[in-house]
């Protein structure tokens, strides 16, 4: 493993602090009136998940974990896990259900995800933006009530359940935030 600098360590590099893994999320720069400046970087620990915020002065030393980002693309779940294929050797990764997490609303047959690994395990699942998927289950708008944005639940493919317009009916296709699981619009 390498160390380098805090002042250069950037976002998306996976680093080691206080005995823990984690991505650093965000870096912020500060320089105060008096005194050395300083590096605060958000980190998202592998271990626990959880964020937190360590500084570093600008002369300490961050060791960096080395990486390997794949892209796989999600084949199907099962009571095993969640199963990708790496379409350079065509070897099935299964991954669980707590690596997966949120991002299992958003999976679909063919999608690709990005998929972190550090020694050779995975640690994170990042999927797109913004996902396309199909409504499977959405009542009738109310004729008439179209006063201050009216939205109704409708169920997509994968379960999710999220606010739509009034016009939106089963079997469309439509762009959903994966961010914040909310309506984008309408797929073309």
């Amino acid at each position: 493993m390498a160390s380098i600098v805090a002042t250069n360590v950037k976002k998306g590099q996976c680093i080691k602090y206080e005995g823990e893994t984690g991505i650093v999320l965000n870096l912020e720069h500060r320089t105060p009136g008096k005194g050395n400046a300083l590096i605060a970087a958000t980190i998202r620990s592998f271990q626990t998940g959880k964020t937190k915020t360590i500084r570093f002065a600008s002369s300490d030393k961050v060791e960096i974990v080395e990486t390997d980002r794949q892209k796989l693309e999600f084949s199907y779940s099962d009571p095993t896990g969640f199963n990708f294929m790496d379409m350079n050797t065509y070897e099935t990764i299964t991954l669980n259900e707590e690596l997966i997490g949120d991002n299992k609303n958003y999976l679909v047959e063919g999608m690709t995800a990005e998929v972190l690994f550090i020694e050779d395990n995975a640690v994170t699942v990042d999927v797109p933006a913004v996902v396309e998927l199909e409504v499977t289950e959405s009542s009738e708008g109310i004729k008439g009530d179209t006063a201050n944005n009216p939205t109704k639940p409708a169920t997509l493919e994968t379960g999710l359940v999220v606010q739509v317009p009034l016009f939106v009916k089963p079997g469309d296709k439509l762009k959903i935030n994966t961010t914040d699981g909310s309506y984008s619009g309408r797929a073309n």
